[in-house]
Order: structure tokens, then C-alpha cells, then sequence
């Protein structure tokens, strides 16, 4: 498999869920501020010139983040973080989805690019603590399901790949205060090797 990321973008979760299945990978960076992910050689991989985007041994594509994420985690049984019960492997995906469509892309999009939402810089800030909120409410979601018995509390799954890049923003990036079981999860997965790696790999300070 060969990995297409930007460094500190979501695609950090896929580095980090390699890592931790341990089977061999190539990786290569995608520079989105110098526009190399609208460039035509990647276009061709990824018509939606965002990462991750994940090429398996056959050269067929992936584009998706959860979508990648159930595959790399099926694709090593053993390591548990595809589940076998099919109602926790659907509360895993409905875990991700929610992680993915609404702490990411409605959140964290409106506090990293808000002249997406708005061109007028005037109205950055309030779209900012716009985004802050979305991040904040989802984070009691989140927490709730850790603490109850949800997709989120025990062994790990594909869901903690997601879990590791919206923390990773929360805590390391924007410095929000998270519910203390999310984080108490995220410093499990930010002290494992497979997460020193990434950060090493990507070459993120923290």
C-alpha cells in the first residue's frame, strides 16, 4: 500500500492506523499549500485533490478517510481494530462518519479556513467560534460514548484512527480543553510507537 498525506492534515490518522497494523507501506508527501494536490499527476490518483488517498498493491485507489480506514483495519484481523461483531464494527463506522463530517468539516474547517465560509475577514472570528462550538458539543458526544460503553470505550478500532487526528487538532493545534476521558484516550494513542512515529515521520514537534 503507498500513502498520499500532507503533514498535521487528517491523513495523520491513516499514517497513525498504519503504523499500528505494522504490515509494510510506501508513503509519499502531498505539499497542499503549494497546490502539489491539484497538480495533474495527483488529480489522476484523486480527482478530489484532497489527501488521504491510499493506492493498494493492485494500483487501485482509495479516497475516503473512513473508507480507508475500514480497509486498513480489515486488512489485519489480528490487531482487532476491524471488529468481528457486526453491530460494533457498524458503531465504529458511525463513530468515524461523525468524527469525520461533523468535528472535521464542520468544525475544524471553520477554525483553520474560514474564508471558505466567508470572504470578508470580518466575519472570520465569529465563523472561528463557530467552528469552536461544533468542536466543543462534539467532544461531549464523544466523551459520552467513551465513558458509556460506545465505540470509543475499550479496545481499539478503525474509529481511533479519526479520534487520533481530531485530538491530535484539538489538544496539540488549537489547544482546546477536551473532557478528560477523551483526554485520557488520546494520550494513550499519542505515547505509542506507532504515534512517536508518525510524529517523527511527519515531522511534528510537540
Amino acid at each position: 500500500m503507498k500513502l498520499f498525506y500532507a503533514p498535521g492534515a487528517c491523513s495523520i490518522g491513516i499514517h497513525y492506523l498504519l503504523e499500528t497494523i505494522g504490515h509494510p507501506y510506501d508513503r509519499q508527501k502531498v505539499d497542499i499549500k503549494t497546490g502539489e494536490n491539484r497538480q495533474p499527476w495527483y488529480l489522476a490518483l484523486n480527482p478530489k485533490a484532497k489527501v488521504p488517498t491510499l493506492q493498494r498493491d493492485d494500483g487501485s485507489v482509495l479516497t475516503e478517510f473512513p473508507v480507508i480506514a475500514q480497509h486498513i483495519a480489515a486488512s489485519a484481523p489480528g490487531t482487532g481494530l476491524s471488529p468481528s461483531d457486526p453491530e460494533c464494527a457498524l458503531r465504529a463506522a458511525e463513530m468515524t462518519d461523525y468524527l469525520v463530517s461533523t468535528l472535521h468539516m464542520q468544525g475544524f474547517s471553520r477554525i483553520f479556513r474560514p474564508a471558505k465560509f466567508c470572504e470578508d475577514p470580518a466575519t472570520h472570528d465569529a465563523i472561528q467560534q463557530q467552528g469552536r462550538d461544533v468542536v466543543t458539543a462534539g467532544l461531549v458526544v464523544v466523551e459520552r460514548d467513551i465513558r458509556t460503553g460506545g465505540a470509543l470505550h475499550g479496545e481499539a478500532t478503525f474509529a481511533d484512527a479519526a479520534l487520533f487526528y481530531v485530538l491530535f487538532w484539538a489538544v496539540d493545534r488549537v489547544k482546546l480543553e477536551v473532557p478528560s476521558a477523551c483526554a485520557e484516550r488520546y494520550g494513550k494513542l499519542k505515547s505509542s510507537d506507532a504515534a512517536r512515529r508518525v510524529f517523527a515521520e511527519e515531522g511534528i514537534a510537540l
